[in-house]
């Protein structure tokens, strides 16, 4: 017997032995002609559930498992991961009608307990025809993580404000891309977007469900277009909250972020103004702006190094980014600046309140997203090619200019081992944008949307927010979701909601 054979039956054999307990439905609805070959055992393998040792999942009645996946699809009788997934079941067995996988977005980000949080948004109606799946993606979390051995919270940084700060984040990108990459090279490569949708699709079949259900937000929409693209006539009823084009992932996605930024900035500054007294930044949404960049450049001259975090020009637009995606998060943003003035003008500050307040890409899993990002798409070589559009950004994008088109760990990562996803598809999905969006602008919804000719979007008009189905922000929107995912009927055509009244801090 070709020793290749050998190794798929003892592959088979240790799937078994790992995987002994069946779930409800765990025979595969594959047809065995659907399966790719030497895939078999890992399209077959059998759930073995326990108790999630995470207390919000524990207190949502969840279960968890692992997934045998091949690390290199492309060689499935080499080297595994196990990816780990959680199951919140459907409240109503005689109404249930199959899983809905979700991803929280990032990439880098885990989403073993996303369900756990999500499930409050839907309604008892939704609930009850779901098993709703959480997981963490492959590299990520408690999937056999990718651990860059340089400890950084964020593989993303402003640039600062001259050519000294560019070549230090040139410097951090080619460390930090080494470190990630030396300790396990082979398994550094596989870390990507097409690997993730080829570990869904085992997932699903592994629950005997002939077609995925799936809800992801921001990266999470780029991860379900993909498998939708890759897997036609798998992808059942999906929802794409805060839309990537496609066609810009990843490098463009970024580089739209610098304008948004700006206006969200100008946005948040004019609410600022008018609480002057009670923040003293400037009583008009330029003299707040002023404020913040003058703040910037205090930072670069002045920084602060306190509790292992660093305030300086380069990672302060991070902040301030991090907080733009939410209006709710107005206040916490006016008191992140107020202590990062204090900070920079010699005042004693608690860094740990500033780390309290601080979420979004400043949490982000550093080594999960640069393997994905830099898996996914070659990025250019040539740091002279960012330095010039970083220049070019400048006069209009005056603090976020130089994070949106800076260096990183790609441009010094190996090559992808595959090309990016062209995504053209008439699958079935609604998308939800929101006009204001700072992580993905709205036209990148708008082009995902051309891209999926079976979908219709819902436009949060006037609404500057990252993450369209919130808890009491859109009643409109919420009636959507929950009509498409109860029913399967998607609108007749594209519709504009607005946000509730009293939903957003008053301007």
């Amino acid at each position: 017997m070709p020793i290749r054979w050998i190794r798929r039956l003892v592959l088979g054999v240790v799937t078994a032995a790992v995987f002994a307990t069946a779930p409800m439905g765990s025979a595969s609805a594959d047809r065995a002609e659907d399966i790719p070959r030497g895939l078999e055992p890992f399209y077959h393998q059998q759930l073995d559930w326990a108790s999630c040792d995470d207390p919000m999942l524990a207190g949502a009645g969840a279960q968890c498992a692992g997934v045998v996946v091949p690390l290199d699809y492309s060689r499935p009788d080499a080297r595994t991961l196990t990816v780990a997934i959680s199951r919140i079941p459907a409240t109503d067995p005689d109404r249930r009608r199959g899983i809905m996988l979700s991803n929280p977005g990032g990439p880098g980000g885990p989403g073993l307990s996303m369900m756990a949080g999500l499930q409050q948004r839907l309604t008892p109606e939704v609930r009850a025809r779901y098993d709703l799946i959480g997981m963490d993606p492959r590299g990520i979390g408690r999937s056999d993580p990718v651990n860059c051995a340089l400890p950084l919270p964020t593989m993303l940084f402003s640039a600062g404000l001259d050519a000294f700060g560019f070549a230090r984040d040139t410097a951090l990108a080619a460390a930090l891309a080494a470190s990630c990459v030396a300790p396990d090279p082979e398994k550094a490569r596989q870390i990507t977007t097409r690997n993730t949708a080829r570990d869904m699709d085992i997932v699903r079949a592994a629950f005997g469900e002939p077609r995925l259900n799936y809800y992801g937000g921001s990266y999470g929409t780029y991860l379900g277009a993909v498998y939708a693209q890759m897997f036609p006539g798998r992808s059942d009823r999906m929802v794409l909250d805060s839309a990537m084009d496609p066609d810009r992932y990843w490098i463009g996605t970024y580089q739209d972020m610098g304008a948004v930024n700006e206006a969200g900035l100008d946005d948040w500054a004019a609410w600022a103004a008018r609480r002057d007294g009670d923040y003293h930044f400037g009583s008009s949404g330029p003299q707040v702006r002023a404020f913040v960049e003058d703040m910037i450049r205090r930072a670069a001259a002045h920084p602060v190094i306190g509790n292992g975090y660093l305030i300086d020009e380069h990672t302060v637009p991070m902040m301030l980014l991090a907080l733009l995606s939410d209006p709710r998060k107005n206040a916490d943003l006016a008191e992140v600046v107020r202590v990062v003035a204090d900070a920079v003008s010699g005042l004693p500050i608690d860094m740990e309140q500033l780390k309290a307040k601080i979420s979004g890409p400043v949490q982000l899993n550093a080594s999960g997203m640069a393997a994905v990002l830099c898996g996914d798409r070659a990025a250019p070589r040539d740091p002279a090619w960012y330095q010039r559009n970083i220049e070019s950004a400048r006069p209009t994008q005056p603090v976020f200019g130089a994070f949106a088109n800076n260096i990183t760990a790609c441009a010094f990562w190996p090559d992808p081992i595959e090309e990016p996803t062209p995504v053209h598809n008439s699958a079935p999905a609604l998308i939800l944008q929101a006009t204001g969006d700072t992580r993905t602008p709205y036209q990148q919804g708008l082009a995902l949307h051309e891209d999926l000719t079976g979908s219709r979007m819902v436009t949060l008009a006037d609404t500057r927010v990252h993450g369209v189905l919130r808890a009491d922000l859109s009643h409109c929107v919420d009636d959507i979701v929950d009509t498409y995912l109860r029913d399967g009927v998607l609108p007749d055509t594209d519709i504009t909601c607005r946000r509730d009244p009293g939903a957003l801090p008053d301007n």
